[in-house]
């Protein structure tokens, strides 16, 4: 009797432990399953925000790539739409010109595009540099966690069981080992990220230095595109007012804007003189000429290609008087004002081109024509020496030169009286 109870007693134990063991099992995987899943969430929402914001930006980058090309002039249009005005040549001049600028703008435009670029070719090397860094550690720091483990070994689920002394014991031992697990995948998962990142920069700073070279590549276009209206221009001007068959017809236009030019300036003139009653109406002061010697209005200049006084015109073949002294210089020479003064007028005209004028007081007033850009506006005060234009062949003119005029009480009168030959 005693024996039967025994083995009773006996057997109830060993199904008791076996469940034990059983529960302990299911624990452990269930654990270990839903560990897995919440480290790899982790692990993804760590990285996955950087490397979709890194595939946004050379996404971006491909479409900037992708407009360079749109953006450039259309040289065939210019010069289609340039034909139809050519029977014009005052409309021709305002067209041409018009189209030079656009084109100009266009290349500064795009060198600041060239020097944005740079910069940012500059921080995507930084981030790559960083990037790789980072991988470089998280590998090392991988292979040594790699090499510890196998030199240690991992104890299994099974080995747990055996070696528990209690519940509680297998449960901690447990743990502790789902903990590695998952650091281990963390480590992994990070380390894919970083590689994966770093294969990123390399393609954004591959991509940027193609936009930068196409970048290059279309100032050089457009620069030539200029080049050869500018080279067009200066053909057709001197095609037009040699031609037998326009020559009355291009003196009588040339006669018409130099009119038309004298009459511009001499409203300007009288704006000026309005300007000045009315100061002195007001007991204000009002600009006075000391009879100083101007500065020479060129930072260099090469030659003096028109000087002033009655002349035989280059091209027209016919005397004519030249309001000014044409001083050869490259294009983009820096103008100065010749004298202490204020400007009146800093615009555009067909024949003068973009041109300033400049009130010194007492009548006295300096022109500068044919810019080709203007640095000044109306209403500036500008002081001897100042930078207001940069040389160009705006308006009616066949070369990059400086027409330097001046003024005394409504006429024009020889700049060399004012300056140190």
């Amino acid at each position: 009797m005693k024996k039967k109870l025994f083995y009773r007693h006996n057997r109830f134990h060993m199904a008791m432990f076996s469940c034990f063991w059983c529960l302990a099992l299911t624990i452990a995987l269930c654990w270990g399953a839903g560990s897995m899943a919440v480290s790899a969430s982790s692990a993804t929402s760590m990285t996955s925000e950087s490397i979709r914001e890194k595939e946004s930006q050379i996404s971006q980058k491909k479409e900037e790539k992708e407009s360079l090309k749109d953006g450039l002039s259309n040289l065939q249009e210019i010069k289609k739409n340039l034909e139809a005005q050519k029977q014009n040549l005052k409309n021709y001049v305002e067209t041409l010109d018009s189209s030079l600028r656009q084109i100009e703008q266009k290349i500064a435009e795009l060198k600041r595009e060239i020097e944005a670029k740079e910069d940012e070719i500059h921080v995507t090397e930084a981030e790559l540099e960083a990037a790789t860094e980072k991988e470089e550690a998280q590998r090392a720091a991988m292979g040594v966690h790699i090499r510890l483990v196998y030199e240690s070994g991992t104890p299994s689920i099974l080995d747990m069981m055996l070696k528990a002394e209690s519940f509680g014991n297998f449960l901690n031992s447990l743990d502790y080992v789902e903990k590695m697990a998952a650091y281990d995948r963390q480590m992994w998962e990070d380390y894919k990220a970083a590689r994966e990142y770093v294969q990123l920069c390399r393609d954004e700073l591959e991509l940027e230095k193609e936009i930068l070279d196409e970048t290059k590549e279309s100032v050089e276009t457009e620069q030539k595109n200029l080049e050869e209206l500018i080279e067009q221009k200066r053909s057709d001007i001197i095609s037009y007012e040699t031609d037998i068959d326009n020559k009355e017809k291009a003196i009588r236009e040339y006669e018409e804007e130099i009119r038309a030019q004298e009459a511009e300036i001499k409203l300007l003139e009288a704006a000026v003189a309005e300007e000045k009653r009315k100061l002195l109406e007001e007991s204000r002061n009002v600009l006075t000429y000391d009879g100083g010697m101007f500065k020479f209005p060129l930072a260099t200049y090469t030659r003096v290609s028109d000087d002033y006084g009655n002349r035989i015109h280059p091209t027209l073949g016919v005397q004519q008087f030249h309001n000014g002294v044409d001083f050869a210089a490259p294009k983009g020479t820096a103008i100065y004002a010749a004298y202490d003064g204020e400007v009146v007028a800093a615009s555009y005209s067909a024949t003068m081109g973009n041109y300033v004028m400049i009130n010194h007081g007492d009548g006295l007033y300096t022109i500068y024509m044919h810019a080709s850009a203007l640095y000044v506006k109306k209403g500036d005060m500008t002081v001897k020496g100042d930078t207001i234009a940069a040389v160009g062949s705006t308006g009616r003119s066949t070369g990059n030169h400086l027409h330097f005029s001046v003024r005394l009480n409504g006429a024009y009168v020889s700049p060399w009286g004012y300056l140190k030959q």
